[in-house]
């Protein structure tokens, strides 16, 4: 058994080994098969540089107890060497797939089920669109992850973030949902597997529901959203609005038994097939 950092048993923690773990469909396949069923699912976003062994591990219970669909982990900076030590301890201990969520290149583990190819569709930093892809290409493929193109929309959430400032992008403006929509449908028409829609970590507000409806409306892609999300309530409604999955990670941060009441209200929004 695998100590936390103090050096002592947790012995309320399950762990569960490589060995016990069941081959998982790929992770791109579940978003499309729970779209399809009109199925609402919950991420808990983890970032390396704001929580510790025995929180993580508590994290992992709690998720483990309310059913979390999956796991994301990364961010917008990452200063900490903790990512590719904190992926490894995940895998081994949940059966919930834990995907990648990439803020630079350097941002990369073999210890994940999926990547989250990222490519900043509502900026015109050439950077973010291609070029930190060229530079990783390579590395991502050797690493034998799972990668799933993503077309990365970043919305104004009422405060500048850690992602439009490390982006050198301006958000789209929190009232222009025709942009939105037309941003994601440029995406899909491109050729992105997914669409995500952020507003960023420590976002005042989250994403409209109009705006969410509006995208939604218009593509047959995966819709994710998250940033500013902060109680069960707005997740249940972002998630009627047309969200297929709802990224929560801040508020958890604060307050992980969180994770309980967002993921019963999530998972309680009525299926509406596609």
């Amino acid at each position: 058994m695998s100590l936390p950092a103090d050096g002592k048993k947790n012995h309320s923690f399950v762990y569960k080994p490589f060995s016990d773990m069941q081959t998982a469909q790929p992770v791109y396949t579940t978003f499309c098969e729970n779209k399809q069923k009109g199925k609402k699912t919950f991420a808990v976003l983890i970032d390396p540089d704001n929580i510790d062994l025995p929180r993580l591990n508590h994290l992992i219970q709690l998720a483990e107890e309310a059913q979390v669909d999956y796991l994301l982990i990364g961010g917008s900076l990452v200063i900490t060497d903790h990512l590719d030590t904190y992926c490894k301890h995940i895998k081994q201990h949940t059966h919930i797939p834990l995907i990648l969520f990439p803020g630079s290149p350097a941002q990369l583990s073999r210890h994940v089920d999926a990547l989250l190819y990222l490519s900043l569709i509502s900026g015109r930093n050439a950077e973010l669109l291609i070029g930190q892809h060229v530079l990783s290409a390579a590395a991502v493929k050797q690493s034998g992850v799972e990668v799933i193109s993503t077309g990365y929309m970043v919305i104004d959430g009422g405060v500048p973030t850690t992602v439009s400032y490390i982006s050198n992008a301006a958000p789209i403006p929190a009232d222009k949902d025709d942009i939105a929509m037309c941003t994601a449908l440029a995406g899909e028409m491109l050729g992105k597997k997914i669409i995500y829609m952020d507003a960023g970590s420590g976002a005042r507000y989250p994403i409209s529901e109009r705006m969410l409806r509006r995208v939604a409306e218009q593509i047959s892609l995966p819709l994710i959203a998250g940033g500013g999300i902060r109680d069960p309530e707005t997740a249940y409604r972002m998630a009627r609005a047309g969200a297929d999955v709802i990224v929560v990670g801040n508020a958890i941060e604060k307050d992980p038994e969180l994770i309980r009441d967002m993921a019963t209200a999530i998972h309680s929004v009525p299926a509406m097939m596609s």
